[in-house]
């Protein structure tokens, strides 16, 4: 079905919406009705228990009951839900952000992330999660919703908020969406019936005695004397609009947004500056933008009204199973598939506990004789502890032996009830893919090896649960992407959230030139301490959803794994004893990590120099000790070289005294006069020669003055 154009001729105005609206409300009541009968009754079925009999047909319980049978309800089908909702617990999806392009940085995709996490945390969004997949499984769908609220009622900035649904009936979906995550819906609702008084008390001004009643017309099921249906419908058109891109005279980069989108004075300026000097710089093109506008309407009349800021219907849906079958909708969880096999397995219960308690009793069989006189003692003996129960052996003449009392066979089940319920137990595991391992429970399989691959069976057989929950997830970040640049329109700082857990400052800034700037120590003085500024609008991203263990989980399962490393290899502690203790999950961990930090080598942590310095450092050593070597030979010729010289001192002074010596024997004595210039040479030859080390050529020996010399004499005959 598709909007009914003819019924809404002649209407305009606050008339016109409100008839689309309720002609759109009629079309999913329809399009889901037997759906949602469906839903109710797996959700019920999934929560039977003993007091509430919701695994048992009505007629079937009266029949029984009067025939004083008991009716029994095992629910073991909760059990396999639980599995599939306590494992997307544990494993929840997260969103993932990609830098696309236009800009946008790794940095400013992290922070990004930060930002959806400080949403999620600040709006207890795992609690959403947790209730819609508990719905999702049991019944086959389940719901949350992206809001907008102000901050405070003394602040104009609004946050963001995913807002837990208790109720999934009392949400649609435009039912005619392609997408499995509804992300093309042009319409959706968020509805409840409030009573009347109710109503009154918070929208005094829309009384019936204040002149401005929400009464309908005849026939209208949206409010009667008791009840006023309360809907906020959202509602998506395209619009006409215009395309600008434009080049940066600044920064040579392109700026593209759309006419109706633009509402930043920089960018306007931008354009008029370049279409007035450069209008060449400009392209153009039409498009269709998507709006999306909020009706708040109670009854027959609209209450309140605005565009939302996003293009999305902001109304996201898990789904367990959906199929369309011959135009119909058939929707379901993982309950629908094993109610027949509990049903069996009840009826079998039951049936073998009426077998057994309609059998007799265990009493003695004794002759009369044989406990006559006795009778006291025998009709307590299911009361009292007796050690001894006496009985008469003989007649009263002695005559005649007595037979002792027997007690008779007890009751027994009959195999057929035992084998029907061991058969149903069979039935159930086959119908949901979950086996006794998944429960703990050994089974046939005693190995490692094969326990695991069993409980994969049974993880294949439920995937699909946690995938959608992962695409709904998704779908959510790509909301948040859309909103974020629109809500967080002025600078302001927020505290973000890193996927360890760790939490860190950033001030988002429209205006920032860039999408992502790290602050230095002393720039964070002006910023209310951000660690960095951060841009939404700046680039485009893309969205992701990983499905995996939480990070506690993976926390806890590395410290397991360091832990077992660290018993096995003493050195271990030595290289990553801190992060053994970061990853604990015990008082002062974090403290105890911090400590042993600082008896790791900084070239092991990578605190130390970089690569490139420690290879020159290396390439430095080793022209030192080049250097070193070469002015150890240096010394050892300079050690050479003085010892020749000395030894050259050495000879000429020897010569010397050879010769003195010899002129001593030519004549009869030497006279000082001889000697002292002698002297006086080798002296002056000693004070001359340069110290080991000094290369420099040593000073020629002083000349004899000529006055000294000794006068020739004559040898006497």
């Amino acid at each position: 079905m598709v909007d009914d154009d003819d019924s809404l001729a002649g209407l305009t105005g606050d008339a016109r919406i409100i008839a689309e609206a309720k002609q759109r409300f009629a079309y999913c009541e329809e399009w889901e009705g037997d759906a949602r009968k469906g839903f109710i009754e797996d959700l019920k079925f999934a929560n039977a228990d003993p007091d509430n009999n919701w695994q048992w047909d009505d007629q079937l319980r009266t029949y029984r009951q009067d025939r004083r049978k008991p009716c029994l309800t095992i629910n073991k089908t909760r059990q396999h839900n639980l599995q599939i909702i306590n494992d997307a617990k544990q494993n929840k999806p997260g969103v993932n952000i990609r830098p696309v392009g236009d800009g946008a940085t790794y940095d400013a995709a992290q922070t990004y992330e930060g930002v959806v996490r400080h949403i999620e945390y600040q709006s207890n969004a795992e609690a959403a999660y947790d209730t819609a997949t508990s719905f999702q499984v049991q019944g086959g769908i389940g719901y949350w919703r992206v809001v907008t609220d102000y901050v405070s009622n003394d602040s104009f900035d609004q946050e963001i908020f995913i807002k837990r649904e208790k109720n999934p009936l009392q949400l649609f979906l435009d039912p005619d969406i392609s997408e499995i995550d509804g992300s093309d819906a042009r319409y959706g609702f968020a509805f409840e019936d409030k009573p009347r008084d109710e109503f009154n008390k918070e929208n005094p001004k829309f009384t019936d005695d204040g002149g401005m009643s929400v009464l309908g017309s005849p026939g209208d099921d949206w409010i009667d004397d008791h009840h006023v249906r309360v809907a906020e419908y959202y509602a998506r058109t395209q619009k006409a609009d215009e395309l600008i891109a434009i080049v940066d005279p600044q920064t040579g980069g392109i700026a593209m947004q759309s006419k109706r989108s633009a509402a930043t004075d920089e960018f306007r300026q931008l354009v008029d500056l370049v279409e007035k000097d450069n209008p060449e710089q400009i392209r153009r093109r039409e498009i269709l933008s998507d709006q999306v506008m909020w009706y708040k309407i109670a009854g027959s009349k609209i209450i309140d009204r605005r565009e939302w800021p996003g293009k999305y219907v902001p109304i996201v849906r898990v789904i367990g199973e959906e199929t369309i079958i011959e135009g119909k909708l058939d929707r379901k969880g993982h309950t629908r598939a094993m109610k027949d096999a509990q049903r069996m397995y009840n009826y079998w219960t039951s049936e073998a506990t009426a077998q057994v308690a309609l059998q007799t009793k265990t009493p003695y069989m004794a002759p009369v004789e044989a406990i006559e006189g006795q009778e006291e003692f025998w009709s307590r003996s299911n009361l009292d502890e007796l050690p001894v129960l006496p009985y008469n052996a003989y007649t009263e003449d002695g005559a005649k032996t007595i037979p002792a009392p027997q007690r008779i066979q007890p009751a027994v089940m009959a195999t057929a009830y035992v084998q029907g319920m061991q058969m149903t137990q069979n039935e159930m595991m086959m119908a949901s893919g979950q086996y006794q391992s998944q429960f703990g429970q050994n089974e046939n399989a005693t190995s490692g090896k094969a326990i695991n691959e069993r409980q994969r069976q049974g993880d294949n057989a439920t995937y699909h649960f946690i995938d959608n929950l992962a695409i709904a997830i998704r779908f959510t970040g790509k909301i948040l992407i859309d909103l974020i640049p629109k809500i967080y329109d002025t600078p302001r700082v927020i505290r973000i959230m890193a996927k360890d857990g760790t939490k860190s400052q950033v001030q988002l800034d429209p205006s920032a030139p860039g999408a992502f700037q790290q602050l230095e120590q002393e720039q964070q003085q002006e910023t209310e301490n951000a660690n960095a500024i951060f841009n939404p609008n700046v680039g485009r991203y893309e969205v992701e959803s990983d499905v995996g263990p939480a990070y506690a989980t993976r926390r806890q399962e590395a410290f397991n794994a360091m832990t077992q490393i660290a018993a096995q290899n003493k050195e271990f502690m030595q290289i990553g004893g801190d992060l053994m203790w970061k990853a604990a999950d015990f008082p002062m961990a974090d403290q105890l990590a911090e400590r042993w930090a600082k008896t790791i080598p900084d070239n092991i942590k990578g605190d130390g120099p970089s690569q490139e310095v420690q290879h020159l450092t290396q390439q430095l050593q080793q022209a030192h000790d080049a250097v070193a070597q070469l002015q150890q030979k240096l010394d050892s010729k300079q050690m050479d070289y003085a010892i020749r010289i000395d030894q050259k001192n050495i000879d000429a002074f020897n010569a010397d005294t050879k010769r003195l010596t010899a002129e001593g024997n030519a004549g009869p004595y030497v006279t000082q006069e001889q000697v002292q210039p002698l002297i006086m040479q080798t002296i002056m030859s000693m004070l001359s020669t340069k110290p080991p080390g000094d290369m420099s050529a040593p000073a020629a020996p002083a000349p004899v003055p000529a006055q000294a010399q000794p006068a020739p004499q004559q040898i006497a005959a």
